[in-house]
């Protein structure tokens, strides 16, 4: 099972990276649908696919009116969409109001509801659970036979953070790093991490395989999140395996 990082950064689109989107083809499951979408095409090869959102934030979800052309172009007829309710609402109302998008794409909207609740999404377990961030956001975990995988984005990583508990014993975790450390001050304002407190808490909680993801888009690219210097001031316990995602690349995940 792959993981195609379509867009990994956050805010804004680069000249490298565009915003939040990861797809795995063996699910036909989407992880946020940013400005990264436009990259999805050539990756459709069913009728149904299904879309997990964190929040209703435009750099996770303006990709959603791209999909007007896959309809056209792919086999793909149908696109469930998960999220709260207030989100799907709002996003409803305002990315697809008539003046602004008058043609919709055939979305079917799924309010996930019944916090800390399960459901089941495309031959995998699918669990959320709240967020510390402005505006409100959420994480997953999925469970397929053999296989875990949860998805944190938009929120300020402590070892204290509830959802740690949610995504105990998980294979991979997809965790936002928007800034380095020095940019502790901002990240808090902004309800972001920075690397040193994602590598600590991942530390913490004995996750193996880490992919940082959700970019500053004003980063260079070498190094991007300041990950020699952040790696080094906590040696113990960090991750076997530690990503920084990048546009298009491709992540193996039942290399275990």
């Amino acid at each position: 099972m792959k993981l195609h990082c379509l867009g990994t950064a956050g805010y804004h689109p680069s000249a490298t990276r565009h915003t939040s989107c990861y797809f795995i083809p063996e699910a036909s499951l989407l992880l946020d649908a940013g400005s990264g979408v436009f990259r999805l095409e050539k990756l459709i090869d069913r009728e149904e696919m299904s879309i997990l959102l964190s929040h209703a934030h435009l750099d996770h979800v303006f990709g959603l009116t791209f999909f007007l052309d896959f309809v056209a172009t792919t086999p793909l007829r149908k696109i469930h969409v998960y999220g709260e309710r207030t989100k799907l609402e709002a996003i409803q109302t305002h990315l697809f109001h008539e003046l602004m998008f008058p043609v919709l794409p055939p979305i079917k909207w799924h309010a996930i509801e019944d916090l800390g609740s399960e459901f089941s999404l495309n031959g995998a377990t699918c669990r959320w659970f709240p967020l510390d961030h402005p505006g409100g956001s959420v994480g997953y975990r999925i469970d397929w036979p053999g296989l875990s995988l949860a998805y944190i984005t938009d929120t300020t990583a402590t070892p204290q953070s509830a959802y740690w508990r949610e995504i105990q014993g998980v294979d991979w975790l997809i965790h936002e790093c928007n800034f380095s450390d020095e940019w502790v001050d901002l990240a808090i304002k902004t309800g972001h991490s920075w690397t040193s407190a994602v590598l600590e808490s991942v530390a913490n909680a004995g996750i193996p395989r880490l992919i940082l993801a959700h970019i500053n888009p004003l980063a260079g690219e070498y190094d991007p999140v300041g990950l020699a210097q952040a790696t080094a001031n906590i040696p113990r316990n960090t991750p076997s395996q530690i990503v920084v995602a990048s546009d298009s690349l491709v992540i193996d995940l039942s290399s275990l």
